[in-house]
């Protein structure tokens, strides 16, 4: 399938990358990564990244505006992408032929051709093992900004190779990276430092989490937390492994409240909650999921689920 990817890129002219929605480390360093790639050893090919940008992820890069037209007789690739109900702008379909490479459960097996490694820490690892292959096949080569992008995925998607999906093949793979000329300190900051707001709202979800006897714990910060402490839903995103540090938790969940909706993070240190994310029209990975719901009955709702899960888990 590798090869079959490589072939197919080689005979396209104009590619178009797309990830998911409410982007991380991994969906930008899996689709920029692999466009850096391409443009690196097909300089003639005119490739581009579409999607909503994240603020918080602007150190990596930033996403390209593309015209409609632009689609027409393209190839379009989906990174870290489950399923068609999350892939950021729905021109994907518009595309002569259609690419899926991702890491999560293949629920929605989408695409022409699909390459789905659930053993991968990150697409980004899988995205450098494309690059491995078209090193013998098509003797590419991997250009510093691309090994800057996959390297930023991999430690995104990992938690700083502290998650169990971190296995001897990404630290293998980091090992390559790390050789080529990046500030790795640069990501680390880009990544991982917090405006002091944030770090007033960790303190606020220390001191204000619920946590139940079997270690299921939950906060629900609301659009009037938010606004207190100047925080965007989406900056949120670096807090989502804070309660992770506490001691007895078995799972928790984070609500962020939205203008019309309720962001679910979930999280693990045992217990399989993916299941429970597609329950509410979402998904990830085993340790590590969302969903979206619509009120706070509903949220309820996957708060007893979630005690569920870890009861029987304990």
């Amino acid at each position: 399938m590798k090869r079959q990817i490589i072939d197919t890129i080689e005979n396209y002219d104009c590619i178009i990358v797309h990830r998911h929605v409410r982007p991380d480390p991994d969906a930008y360093g899996s689709q920029f990564g692999l466009a850096e790639i391409i443009k690196h050893n097909y300089p003639t090919k005119k490739v581009y990244t579409v999607g909503e940008h994240d603020d918080s992820l602007t150190f990596m890069r930033i996403p390209e505006k593309v015209a409609d037209e632009v689609y027409t007789g393209a190839l379009v690739i989906v990174t870290d992408t489950a399923n068609t109900e999350r892939i950021d702008d729905e021109r994907y379909r518009n595309g002569d032929f259609l690419i899926k490479i991702d890491h999560h459960p293949n629920d929605d097996q989408y695409g022409d051709f699909l390459w789905v490694d659930t053993s991968a820490s990150s697409c980004s690892e899988m995205i450098y093992e494309l690059y491995e292959e078209g090193k013998v096949y098509k003797n590419w080569t991997l250009s510093d900004e691309a090994a800057r992008l996959l390297f930023a995925g991999i430690v995104g998607d990992t938690g700083r190779f502290l998650f169990p999906s971190a296995t001897l093949k990404t630290f293998e793979t980091a090992g390559h990276l790390i050789q080529y000329n990046f500030d790795r300190n640069a990501v680390y900051d880009g990544m991982y430092e917090m405006d002091r707001k944030l770090l007033h709202l960790q303190g606020y979800l220390y001191q204000n989490f619920i946590i139940d006897e079997n270690g299921a714990a939950y906060i629900k910060v609301t659009q009037d937390v938010l606004k207190e402490f100047d925080v965007t839903p989406a900056e949120t995103s670096l807090l989502v492994g804070s309660l992770g540090n506490v001691k007895g938790i078995c799972a928790w969940i984070i609500f962020i409240e939205e203008q019309d909706s309720i962001r679910v993070r979930l999280r693990s240190k045992g217990p399989i909650i993916n299941q429970l994310a597609k329950k509410y029209k979402g998904g990830g990975h085993p340790l590590a999921s969302g969903a979206t719901v619509y009120s706070w009955e509903e949220a309820d709702r996957v708060i007893e689920d979630l005690k569920e899960l870890c009861r029987n888990y304990r």
